[in-house]
């Protein structure tokens, strides 16, 4: 049981240093790369059967009993974030065989990656908060430096914006921590759900709850405090930015969600209010943004704001269907979106440039390849039977069992308008004619091998949304699991505690 919980964390960490070992062979750094990650995952898989079947799980560093040493725990919750996580790593780390060229590698982008994996495995696991700020520094460093690996001036300037919002965040974070540490005595999350009830201050502690909304926020990328994501995550390779997309905004999410069931349940009244409304601005700033840009990655930077606010929006109607569907949907968008970039990379490989007024015509010259973009756009702007459906369906029937009809509308619209934003890279890159000024469409790739190493993972992902789509109820179960243990916390609190609270 202890392996389980550690092995995550351990995996990466380990792979980090071997990677880190081989610094003078890129060529065998990829292939510890991949097969760290394939190791990854397994454990990832492991952890998700035993949670499935045994129930919560829950370890203490060191014997020192909770709250006062070191907690790893994982519900259905945090082990399917680790189990989508270590997919999406194997995925990139594949795809990055192909991408990521040897100047990169020789400047530690594959350490750096498993460090960044590490640190997304740490803050799913993590029982609290302080060393969810531990798990927060370390993916932070890691995606600085990975943002800012190559020659580019404007990766220098997106990973300075980068850096300078998240570093806002931590002090923010930091602020947060101490104030209730201050109020309670304690920061391990379980001990915090016994306590937090019991604090007089109900003011002083919802203010609390909104500087931990802003730090998090910040991470997840919500409005209005989403600039940075747009003006940084199109200017790495491909593979970083893919990863970035799939996963870190998601931490965020995950840490609101963790806080907001588990901590925060004082004056659900105000704080999931106010969830409510940024969720809604969340969607409609994050897809209006992207109806106004052309550069693929751009675009799609600007769509995982506004598919925050779907995220957000069912924490904060706080209901079972609500919650479940928020699990569903981190889950589908972690792949959709992840492939999507990895898309835009084989875009832009082939036309030479990722503006799409600037390509057009590949759907004629690679009709492979708009399929395998036809598969997430479509499932991001919600098309059935594919996985986006079902998730915005879920989020569209709890809030109309909620009665907040006016955040269904919201949801309806920005589904609309996302569905027209991806007909936009549609028309412009694939179904118009190549301009005559353009220069020809080139291969993706020079050898068989990289063509493979390209297109594998873009394809596994792609089935993957698609079998979700035609059997989701798998997820969905294991969705309204995690939402029973998030909104009953009893299970949580006794695993950690080893005690009913």
């Amino acid at each position: 049981m202890t392996a389980l919980l550690v092995l995550p964390i351990v995996v990466p960490m380990a792979t980090a240093v071997l990677t880190l070992a081989v610094w003078r062979h890129p060529g065998v750094q990829r292939w510890l790369g991949v097969a760290g990650s394939a190791v990854h995952l397994a454990t990832a898989v492991g952890l998700l059967a035993q949670v499935v079947t045994g129930g919560i799980l829950a370890v203490q560093i060191g014997n020192w009993p909770a709250p006062f040493g070191i907690t790893l725990v994982a519900d259905h919750l945090g082990a399917a974030m680790v189990l989508i996580a270590a997919i999406i790593g194997l995925a990139v780390a594949v795809y990055s065989v192909g991408d990521v060229d040897c100047d990169r590698q020789r400047h530690g982008f594959y350490p750096l990656y498993h460090v960044l994996l590490t640190g997304v495995s740490g803050s799913f696991l993590t029982g609290d908060l302080f060393n969810l700020y531990v798990w927060f520094e370390v993916m932070l460093s890691s995606s600085f430096v990975l943002l800012a690996l190559g020659r580019d001036r404007a990766q220098i300037d997106g990973a300075i914006k980068y850096a300078a919002i998240n570093l806002v965040s931590t002090v923010t974070f930091l602020i947060a921590v101490g104030i209730l540490y201050g109020m309670t005595g304690t920061l391990n999350m379980a001990d915090l759900a016994v306590r937090v009830p019991q604090v007089a201050n109900a003011g002083l502690l919802t203010a609390v709850a909104v500087l931990f909304l802003v730090a998090f926020g910040i991470k997840a990328a919500i409005f209005p405090l989403f600039f940075w994501l747009p003006a940084s995550y199109h200017t790495p390779a491909v593979s970083v930015s893919a990863l970035f997309a799939g996963l870190l905004t998601k931490v965020g999410v995950y840490a609101l969600i963790r806080t907001f069931t588990l901590i925060f349940t004082h004056d659900v009244g105000y704080t999931h209010t106010l969830l409510l409304y940024v969720a809604a601005a969340t969607m409609v700033t994050g897809v209006l943004g992207a109806a106004a840009h052309y550069e693929v990655r751009r675009i799609l930077s600007f769509h995982i704001v506004s598919q925050i606010g779907y995220m957000v929006m069912g924490l904060a109607l706080f209901t079972p269907l609500a919650l479940a569907g928020s699990v569903f949907y981190v889950i589908h968008h972690i792949l959709v979106k992840t492939n999507l970039f990895l898309v835009a990379g084989l875009v832009a490989r082939r036309a030479g440039t990722a503006e799409i007024r600037d390509i057009g015509g590949l759907y004629r010259a690679a009709p492979f390849l708009a399929v395998l973009f036809m598969v997430p756009a479509m499932s991001l702007a919600g098309v059935p039977p594919l996985s986006g459906f079902w998730a915005k369906l879920i989020l569209i029937r709890a809030g109309l069992e909620a009665g907040v009809w006016w955040i269904v509308a919201v949801a309806l619209a920005v589904g609309l308008l996302t569905l027209f934003s991806m007909s936009k890279i549609w028309l412009e890159a694939f179904w118009k004619p190549r301009p005559e000024a353009a220069p020809p469409l080139v291969p993706t790739a020079s050898t068989p091998g990289m063509v493979v190493a390209l297109y594998g993972p873009v394809v596994a992902l792609a089935m993957l949304t698609v079998a979700i789509g035609l059997w989701g109820a798998p997820l969905m179960e294991l969705g309204a699991r995690a939402a029973g243990e998030l909104l009953s916390r009893d299970a949580y609190i006794a695993a950690v505690l080893g005690r009913a609270p």
